[in-house]
């Protein structure tokens, strides 16, 4: 089964569109559709990614 989120890998930056006060969080890492998204306010955090896709940032300014 192929995850909405797979194509987030590790170094790629990401924004939670229901925490947009979290700012935009570094993925750590991405098994089997559980992220783990480092936030720079919030902190390290697990997130299923079966129930929130993660909106990826590629420009950070």
């Amino acid at each position: 089964m192929t995850h909405a989120t797979s194509h987030l890998t590790p170094g790629m930056f990401v924004r939670h569109p229901a925490k947009p006060e979290w700012g935009v969080g570094q993925v750590q890492s991405n098994i089997g559709g559980r992220i783990t998204v480092n936030f720079p306010d919030e902190g390290k955090l697990v997130i299923d990614g079966n129930l929130v896709e993660l909106v990826p940032v590629f420009d950070r300014e």
